[in-house]
């Protein structure tokens, strides 16, 4: 599916979502054969640029598709979804691409926007990288009349291969600046330490920075930007509409197992596949109202936070039901490759690990005690809720 410029301006839901079948089926096509160390997906990025899928959330005024404007949300959800069920190592990298524009969008100015915009539309890969290594991270030092990069990145998703990594890097008064590096492919990245379980081809490695310039003209925001709230908190529902699509290919794995080995008909086979159909249901319900609350610029912050932190919770719990039940129902074999079921539990029980999930569930469980309304009061405001 090869769409011209002209064509990814035009493009509305119903072609994004035809676009996101077309890469999400053939990433699960290639997933196997890149189950291996340094396994980085290039085809399926490139894909994703061809189907218009790199420019989308960009406003149709830069060529994309206005994926990131409020109303668009779930459509946005079913899309990462989407991506997340072909390949989650793909729809890891394309969450992080999609974070990225979403915080050159809000916060860059608007010809810094406008030339990150090209780079997408020329297809560069973006991402977000926060995390620092323990032995230091990220900062600016002075030069001259610029500045310089020292230090590195670690758990960089896509190492190596995302040539426009967004990053935060520790500024002389100790406060935090986003900026976009640009990077050539193939240089500067370590993946010598990703020897992970699962998502192996999401090639999560150590960048090293130290001695490129940082052109104030790729500063993202002002200081402490990038922690600003309800948008740091509250865009986890992303990663977890990505998980969702990895709950839903183990799902659909379990499924056709028991079609191909008739044990369907069992009734302890059919009470788990019933229960995972509940947790997959409950899954998507989580993100999708996440989705549409956290785009919703009039939604109380704290109240997002809330929803998005339960949201994480809420789809971790699901994808660990549909594991469970996936594997106690196909059983060994399921544990075997080349049977479908064992790399993609491994590469969801892996993407599943997210930072934090204690502090996010105390958190919203904060917030639920502090309001004094009834329960049908908590996620909406007060004029739709039914009681008087």
């Amino acid at each position: 599916m090869n769409f011209a410029f002209q064509d990814r301006i035009e493009t509305g839901p119903a072609r994004i979502r035809a676009a996101g079948r077309a890469v999400s089926r053939r990433a699960a096509e290639r997933a196997d054969a890149l189950d291996r160390e340094g396994g980085f997906p290039a085809e399926d990025v490139a894909h994703a640029h061809a189907a218009g899928l790199l420019t989308a959330p960009l406003p149709v005024a830069l060529g994309g598709a206005g994926l990131d404007a409020p109303g668009m949300a779930p459509v946005l959800a079913d899309l990462l979804a989407q991506i997340g069920r072909g390949s989650l190592a793909l729809g890891r990298l394309y969450e992080g691409h999609v974070n990225a524009l979403s915080l050159v969008l809000r916060y860059a100015e608007p010809a810094v926007a406008e030339r990150l915009a090209r780079d997408a539309r020329a297809g560069h890969l973006f991402g977000v990288w926060n995390t620092q290594p323990q032995a230091g991270g990220l900062s600016l030092e002075a030069a001259g009349a610029g500045w310089t990069l020292s230090g590195a990145k670690s758990f960089a998703s896509g190492a190596g291969s995302v040539t426009r990594p967004l990053v935060t890097a520790r500024r002389p008064d100790g406060r935090q600046q986003m900026l976009v590096v640009a990077l050539e492919a193939g240089t500067r990245a370590d993946l010598s330490g990703w020897r992970a379980q699962g998502m192996r081809a999401s090639t999560s490695g150590v960048l090293d920075f130290t001695g490129l310039p940082a052109d104030a003209d790729g500063f993202v925001g002002g200081p402490d930007a990038y922690f600003a709230e309800p948008h740091f908190s509250g865009g986890a529902w992303r990663f977890a509409a990505v998980q969702l699509g990895g709950i839903e290919a183990v799902f659909d794995a379990l499924r056709t197992h028991l079609r191909e080995t008739g044990r369907g008909g069992d009734p302890h086979q059919a009470a788990r596949l019933g229960e995972a159909a509940i947790a997959v249901e409950t899954a998507r319900l989580f993100v999708t109202q996440a989705a549409t609350l956290a785009s919703d610029p009039e939604a109380d912050p704290n109240r997002v936070i809330a929803y998005v932190n339960l949201t994480r919770l809420a789809v971790e719990r699901a994808g660990l039901d549909v594991l469970e039940r996936a594997q106690r129902s196909v059983g060994l074999s399921g544990f075997l490759a080349p049977h479908p079921l064992e790399r993609l539990a491994r590469d969801l029980a892996t993407y599943l690990r997210q930072p934090g999930p204690d502090r996010a569930l105390t958190s919203a469980a904060a917030y639920v005690l502090a309001d004094a309304g009834p329960a049908d009061r908590l996620w909406r405001d007060p004029a739709e809720a039914l009681t008087p």
